[in-house]
Formats: C-alpha cells, structure tokens, sequence
C-alpha cells in the first residue's frame, strides 16, 4: 500500500506517513521486547535456540530499519520485486515487507 504523500490529505485504503511510521515503531519495540526477554531468559534455556531466536530478532529489526528508509524515500508499500503496490492487508501483518506475497515466494525459494 504506497503512502499518500499528496497535501490533500490521505485517500480511502492508503496509509499516512505518519501511521507508517507509528506501526513501523511499534513493529520494532515489540522485537526489542523479544530481544530483552530472551536475554533475562538466556540462563535458564538452550544457548543454541536462544541464538537462533536472537539472530531472527536482528533480522527483522534490520527490515525494519529499510523500512523506515523507503518511508524517506518515497518507495514504502512498492514491492521491489515487480514494482506493483503491496496489498494494504500484508501491511498491516508485516509493515516492513519488501515484497508481495508472490514476490516473496520467488525471493525466499
């Protein structure tokens, strides 16, 4: 779901910069909460699936991060594997995705 950036204000279906952002942040605190539970539990469980839970933490959060970025660049809610605009529905379960969903297919196969 491209953002509506025109001063008119926002369109039916399109999401303003500012609740991009607003679920980007919350998208990100909620896997810094990951992080920090994972590190008060580290002790306690497996080192090698805390690891693995910490890495795909990082991850994220670095998808995050572009995404942020493609909010500044103009090209959040593009899927930058065919070009067309990412359903507003995938949005909104994964505000940082890069890709619709058959796009993401091909990226990860």
């Amino acid at each position: 779901m491209p953002l509506d950036t025109a001063q008119t204000g926002p369109r039916p279906g399109r999401l303003t910069s500012h609740e991009t952002r607003q679920r980007l942040e919350h998208a990100r605190n909620s896997r810094l909460a990951q992080l920090r539970a994972l590190d008060e539990s580290a002790q306690s469980a497996d080192a090698h699936l805390v690891s693995a839970q910490t890495e795909a933490i990082q991850r994220v959060l670095t998808e995050i991060d572009e995404a942020f970025a493609r909010v500044e660049d103009g090209t959040y809610g593009t899927c930058q594997g065919c070009a067309k605009p990412v359903p507003a529905e995938r949005l909104e379960i994964l505000p940082y995705t890069r890709y619709c969903v058959a796009c993401q297919g091909r990226a990860t196969a």
